[in-house]
């Protein structure tokens, strides 16, 4: 904790390369498991013959077990610190069960039945374990950003570093997926599970920021502000996470592109995100840019979400060039909404872990029920095979990876333009990031 002058004048100060990089490279086991949840899980299911109703049960148990977490472990970070601790502790859970919401029904193999309602039941119950930990995780993590500086600068450059080694952790998931989708001749995507994880995460230990009497949730819903960047950070959210889940639908069943396209498109999009994240890491922030570069990623997804919702089958190599684009706006849109919530918190530390994880709460218990209300539809379509006009193809894919994050993007615009953003200290880093 901070005690003098002298510390609170060094915790003002841009970090350096390394320290930005370790702490990017924290998050990347959360990130390569949450790709696989929202791009695979469904796909996986209902391979393996659970119904889109029962598919999108399994996901929604997962985002409700995320979600009351996030709240959980936010009030008790900010009650009782460690954020390291709950960190590992969070990510040892993720390396643990994650293969059991991937595998065979566990509990199918211990009572002897394969009976749909026992699939669903095993699979929820090890899918709400994983997201237990990949909330203590993802909040602990995004908490840090305040402790670690308090220069608004410099809490940009470790959002858009983090988002940086996302993209580094989904590739590495599309490069496997590739292969499998290559290698083998069915849909499953079983195999995924068996890829080999490993998992580094060091940070700088140094100031942590002035002790303050624990800020109460009260003093947070009172601010105008609070309600803005949750309803972004939310919009933004069901904007990444729609969009992911229904790709691979969209791609094999809509645009019935070749099956490696399930891990070719996602990794263009990554590969895109990717590039921009870094080049974000170079500019000196302020409010008003942060309103300027999210207005900018919501109104390229609102044109290709029209371009999602009317591309026709014997056009799809389009897909690509909206797939750089979609990379594009998911980075620039998710920098700058993780972003807004640093400055939502300034200086207000001891009660940054109840912000992140009440924002998370509404993410996902938002993104689980739009993917549970659009999975279910999932049958009601008409059969795709031989459509060939576009308003006889139009489908619940067509809706969750066009409709629903173009108007999602549209919502997360306008409330940014009634934002009132004021940060300090915006100092670029001591060296460029890129040298």
């Amino acid at each position: 904790m901070i005690n003098d002058m002298g510390d609170e004048e060094s915790c003002t100060k841009p970090l350096r390369r390394w320290s930005v990089v370790f702490y990017g490279v924290g998050h990347m086991l959360n990130d390569i498991t949450s790709a696989c949840w929202f791009t695979y899980l469904l796909v996986f299911l209902t391979d393996i013959g659970l119904s889109p109703r029962d598919a999108a049960a399994v996901m929604l148990s997962g985002q409700i077990a995320d979600g009351f977490t996030t709240i959980f472990a936010g009030e008790l970070i900010d009650r009782f610190g460690h954020f390291k601790i709950w960190h590992g502790a969070g990510s040892a859970l993720v390396a643990v069960s994650f293969s059991s919401v991937f595998g065979g029904c566990i509990p199918c193999k211990i009572l002897g039945s394969n009976s749909s309602t026992l699939r669903t039941i095993g699979y929820s119950t090890f899918a709400a374990i994983f997201n237990v930990g990949w909330a203590a995780t993802q909040v602990s993590h995004m908490s840090m950003v305040n402790c670690i500086t308090l220069n608004s600068t410099s809490r940009v450059v470790l959002a858009s570093c983090r988002n940086a080694f996302t993209m580094v952790a989904n590739l590495s998931l599309y490069g496997v997926a590739f292969v499998v989708f290559n290698v083998k001749t069915s849909n499953t995507v079983v195999d995924v599970e068996n890829q080999d994880l490993h998992f580094l995460c060091r940070l700088k230990q140094g100031v942590q920021g002035k002790r303050f009497a624990r800020i109460s949730w009260a003093y947070w819903f009172k601010k105008v502000l609070y309600y803005q960047v949750a309803l972004v950070y939310v919009l933004t959210r069901l904007v990444t996470n729609v969009s992911q889940a229904f790709l691979a639908f969209y791609v094999i069943n809509d645009l019935q592109m070749a099956q490696s396209s399930k891990a070719v498109v996602p990794a263009i999009i990554y590969i895109s995100s990717f590039i921009v994240s870094v080049l974000l890491q170079e500019f000196t922030w302020t409010g008003k840019r942060l309103k300027l570069f999210y207005s900018a990623g919501g109104i390229l997804w609102i044109f290709c979400g029209s371009g999602f919702l009317f591309l026709p089958r014997n056009i799809h190599a389009a897909m690509y060039f909206l797939s750089i684009v979609i990379g594009i706006a998911n980075a620039l849109m998710m920098v700058t909404a993780i972003s807004m919530q640093s400055i939502l918190v300034g200086q207000d530390l001891n009660g940054c872990a109840f912000v992140y994880g009440s924002l998370s709460f509404m993410d996902k218990i938002s993104c689980g029920i739009a993917l549970y209300i659009l999975e279910s539809y999932q049958n009601t379509f008409p059969n795709l095979q031989g459509c060939s006009s576009m308003i006889s193809c139009f489908s619940v894919s067509r809706t969750g990876l066009g409709l629903i994050p173009a108007i999602c993007a549209l919502g997360g615009v306008l409330v940014t333009f009634t934002m009132d953003l004021h940060s300090t200290s915006p100092k670029p880093l001591m060296e460029p990031l890129l040298a």
